[in-house]
């Protein structure tokens, strides 16, 4: 069996620092989106071994698609409300893998 991300020696992000990651993505040279954005926040924390999860999630009517981040207590990172108008169809990380 796989070690699970707490034992393995990665901590959860707390919010203020999984916030100033976010916000740290966002700086780039190039067009960035949701998927963008959040992957970069992942590696960031990631590099500092601090486990978030990665959740990618589709809403209706219109069908839309997204990508954001949660701290391992399931609060969206620098998101707005409308976040929770989607569904996760993907969530990577933290919580979700452990079972």
């Amino acid at each position: 069996m796989a070690p699970t991300w707490p034992s393995a020696g990665i901590a959860p992000a707390a919010g203020p620092r999984a916030r100033k990651d976010s916000h740290a993505a966002r700086h780039s040279p190039a067009r960035t989106a949701g998927l963008e954005e959040s992957a970069a926040t992942v590696l960031l924390l990631a590099a500092r071994r601090l486990s978030v999860t990665w959740c990618h999630g589709v809403a209706p009517d219109p069908v839309r698609l997204h990508a954001w981040v949660e701290t391992d207590d399931g609060v969206p990172v620098a998101e707005p409300p409308s976040t929770f108008d989607y569904t996760p169809a993907l969530t990577i990380g933290g919580r979700h893998q452990q079972q």
